[in-house]
């Protein structure tokens, strides 16, 4: 007769189910992150369309990037509502370019 299993061996087996899924999901979070980190180290404040370093340039209150190889311009998030002043519907039509 086989032997059936006890509660409290499905009740631990559950838990250490959930341990190893938790164990895994952290490692798999770390890769992410470890990945997202390298990605940045390698493009951070490079310009997108030639690849060359972007330099920080003063433009009317804020701070953009410019790449001077290829003329390329960088807006932070905020700048353009910033260098737009209160011309909302400029703001709208560029914005919603941009939109997904």
């Amino acid at each position: 007769m086989p032997k059936l299993p006890r509660p409290e061996t499905q009740y631990f087996g559950k838990i250490d189910l959930e341990k190893r899924r938790k164990i895994a999901e952290a490692k798999r979070d770390k890769l992410a992150k470890e990945e997202m980190d390298r990605l940045k180290r390698l493009h951070w404040r490079h310009c997108a369309e030639c690849g060359m370093e972007l330099e920080p340039f003063p433009f009317k209150g804020t701070t953009i990037h410019k790449c001077f190889n290829c003329g390329g311009v960088f807006l932070e998030s905020g700048a353009l509502e910033k260098l737009c002043g209160g011309e909302r519907r400029i703001i709208e039509s560029l914005l919603s370019i941009f939109k997904f």
